[in-house]
């Protein structure tokens, strides 16, 4: 997977996360892209993206209380879950939005 590949991925996945949360943020860290409604609250963190060589992940803070009708999430830690994306043809914008949406809610309950 080249750098193009990558950089169109992560700018989709983007896209839809600023669509379904609206007023998000972002913080630089842990070698990615964190999305957050209050960047001063750890626990307000929802998601985050991550390149790495062969993939972009797209991954869930609290992902293991999320329902996931479409089984995409992958993990089997304690909290986290996320989705591997290694092609833009991956990208289903009604699932990651409704996963992005649901994530919202859980961070703000």
């Amino acid at each position: 997977m080249n750098g193009l590949e990558q950089d169109a991925i992560v700018e989709r996945l983007d896209q839809i996360i600023r669509q379904s949360a609206p007023d998000v943020e972002t913080l630089r860290k842990y070698g990615g892209t964190l999305y957050t409604l209050k960047p001063d609250e750890k626990e307000v963190q929802f998601c985050g993206l991550f390149q790495y060589k062969d993939h972009v992940q797209l991954a869930f803070s609290n992902g293991a209380a999320l329902k996931d009708p479409n089984q995409v999430l992958i993990g089997t830690g304690k909290f986290r879950r996320h989705i591997n994306f290694s092609n833009l043809q991956q990208i289903d914008p009604n699932i990651i939005g409704g996963l992005i949406e649901s994530a919202v809610a859980y961070s703000l309950s």
